[in-house]
């Protein structure tokens, strides 16, 4: 079953709406990329790292979850791996390269 994808625009839209309807942000990029640029408020959990943080993830049960890594190919095995725990977790279309490439060019590439 193929993991559902939101798009840079359609995020940058959810973003701006009241903050108890905003997703929450999982970035699963390494710490060195999270460091050069992330989105505001996001959560650094390193796709390796994932299962390391179950429990704080379960406590966001209920709540919609945004994944991104650099383009888009790690946020889909930590979706997957968000929604095998029951979570309502999606992957950002493109990582934050295409997030920053058409929302926000203010935003470092690497």
């Amino acid at each position: 079953m193929p993991i559902p994808e939101i798009t840079p625009t359609e995020l940058a839209r959810r973003l701006a709406g009241p903050p108890e309807s905003r997703p929450v942000l999982v970035d699963v990029r390494f710490v060195h990329e999270h460091e050069w640029v992330a989105l505001p408020d996001s959560v650094l959990m390193p796709l390796p790292e994932l299962e390391e943080h179950t429990e704080a993830l379960q406590a966001l049960r209920g709540r919609p979850i945004v994944v991104y890594c650099h383009h888009g190919v790690r946020s889909l095995d930590g979706a997957a791996w968000l929604r095998d725990l029951g979570l309502d977790a999606v992957s950002l279309h493109g990582g934050i390269d295409l997030y920053s490439r058409t929302v926000d060019p203010s935003l470092p590439r690497y």
